[in-house]
């Protein structure tokens, strides 16, 4: 699940790993609408991004549900550190890193954050795909559902690394939804995985904005 909007995501400003903004009021409704989606649905286990919109998103979801399901708390779900571009306006970012921002949100595989002092796709992914082929090991029975929530970019790019998709390509279905869901299957921590529902927003009243998506 990729968390709840917040008001630098409606002001088009990048967050990142080190950054963060509330969830707008609206956020929780839509979070109180995925929870009603996933009801009758058992959770095993959540690992949740540190990041105050993760948890604000998650424990949101979690009262919601009801079900007193586990809780992790994981660096490893943080969100792409994008260094100097944190706090910035996307336009202003065009203006000052055009190469960088045009690498990360196309062309994934030029994408070198040397001058912002950021994260790479191979970093995030070798950070973020433990967590997840972890926690699939530790299911015995291979019947578990398991949540993640964490953050837009960062959960594109594990997403389509645990779908087997080259680091070139993992832009080709676009970006997610705020509290929206993706779901995939697996059969034990061995990849790839199967893709079931990529970036579900069915249970949103709202209607989306270009803001709601990254």
């Amino acid at each position: 699940m990729r968390h709840g909007k917040t008001q630098w995501n409606l002001e088009g400003r990048y967050q990142g790993a080190n950054g963060d903004s509330p969830l707008l009021p609206e956020s929780y409704e839509q979070i109180h609408q995925l929870a009603g989606y996933l009801k009758g649905t058992h959770f095993a286990h959540c690992y949740i991004s540190p990041l105050p919109r993760a948890q604000a998103t998650a424990n949101t979801l979690l009262q919601d549900l009801n079900e007193n399901i586990p809780t992790t708390t994981t660096v490893g779900m943080r969100e792409f550190n994008l260094g100097k571009m944190e706090g910035m306006k996307f336009t202003d970012v065009a203006k000052k890193y055009p190469k960088e921002l045009h690498a990360f949100r196309a062309a994934p595989d030029d994408y070198d954050p040397t001058a912002i002092e950021g994260e790479t796709f191979p970093d995030l992914i070798k950070r973020m795909q433990p967590v997840v082929l972890d926690a699939v090991a530790k299911d015995v029975t291979g019947e578990e559902n398991l949540l993640f929530v964490s953050h837009g970019a960062a959960l594109v790019a594990l997403i389509q690394s645990l779908l087997g998709t080259p680091i070139a390509d993992m832009r080709k279905m676009g970006g997610l939804t705020n509290s929206s869901v993706t779901i995939l299957e697996a059969y034990g921590p061995n990849l790839p995985f199967k893709l079931i529902k990529w970036n579900d927003t069915e249970y949103l009243t709202k209607k989306l904005d270009p803001t709601d998506t990254i």
